[in-house]
């Protein structure tokens, strides 16, 4: 899509002279092209609770809903002079919320992307690795509350002559003298391969345990390798 920039930057203009700025008489204005093709624009409104204050990138991502919706695909944003404005952190997470890594973001000398502006960010994909709701793998509602906790073990198995991996989610805490009773949370299906099994218990919990046939012991989890674990796991 042909981002029109002059005429993006004139529409945040023309709102930046409406905000209501009673205490920091610093006016933003911000305006979107969305991926349809529409403008829609947002102003900053301050209040004397001056932690209710709304940012103009508010007002916008309010004002691209109420109209229909769609994903923003460029912003600009300027300050009282008419200059392109930075949005602040909390902001940037808003704007990735409904422009994604792509959305355009004008700045001198050249618009940057959105993901140059928040690197690494959050988003449903990070909510969707934790409760499954892509279609990966669930930690059942009556086991929620032990996400984060105990240890999940993954080993080796049998089944009509090929080998396949199961895993089970151990409640103890691995941890000397937390008091937890010992005693089986979970016990996963069979797996086609440990690493199937391996990103069935990092749903579940950062400690993860793999067993091979010899018995050795690996390390799969978060952090420090454990004591009396020698080694790290390796995806094969």
């Amino acid at each position: 899509m042909e981002i029109d920039w002059a005429a993006l930057r004139a529409a945040a203009i023309e709102v930046m002279r409406r905000a209501y700025v009673p205490a920091s008489d610093y006016p933003v204005g911000v305006a979107g092209l969305v991926d349809d093709g529409r403008v829609v624009v947002g102003c900053n409104v301050e209040n004397a609770s001056i932690g209710m204050t709304l940012c103009a990138e508010c007002g916008m991502v309010s004002s691209l809903h109420a109209t229909g919706g769609g994903k923003l695909v460029a912003i600009s944003c300027v300050d009282a002079t008419g200059a392109p404005l930075m949005p602040c952190g909390r902001c940037r997470q808003l704007l990735w919320e409904h422009g994604g890594p792509d959305l355009l973001v004008e700045a001198l000398p050249r618009p940057l992307r959105m993901d140059e502006l928040l690197p690494h960010a959050f988003g449903w994909v990070d909510m969707e690795k934790v409760t499954g709701s892509a279609g990966g793998p669930e930690v059942p509602a009556e086991l929620a509350k032990w996400r984060g906790r105990g240890t999940v073990f993954v080993h080796p198995d049998l089944s009509g002559g090929e080998t396949i991996w199961t895993a089970y989610w151990e409640r103890s805490s691995g941890a000397p003298g937390s008091g937890e009773d010992k005693g089986i949370l979970e016990e996963g299906p069979n797996f086609p391969s440990a690493s199937a099994a391996v990103a069935w218990g990092s749903v579940r919990t950062p400690r993860i345990v793999v067993v091979d046939a010899q018995g050795n012991l690996s390390w799969a989890g978060e952090g420090e390798l454990p004591d009396g674990i020698p080694q790290r796991w390796e995806e094969k």
